[in-house]
């Protein structure tokens, strides 16, 4: 199971989720991006940031 915290790429987001493989991860993300946090475009660099925090769920986040 796979994890990701808004958090840590948002500061003082507390939105998480969990998932089997992180391309539902990114998408879930860019979704709670959309809605929450009002962005409109979810560039590549963006995706990339996502990609970059999904961790396996007993994994410590850095």
């Amino acid at each position: 199971m796979k994890s990701f915290e808004c958090g840590t790429l948002v500061p003082g987001c507390t939105w998480h989720t969990q998932a089997e493989d992180s391309a539902e991860i990114v998408r879930r993300a860019a979704e709670h991006l959309r809605n929450a946090h009002g962005e409109e475009v979810i560039r590549p660099n963006m995706v990339d940031e996502i990609k970059a925090r999904v961790h396996e769920k007993d994994e410590a986040v850095h």
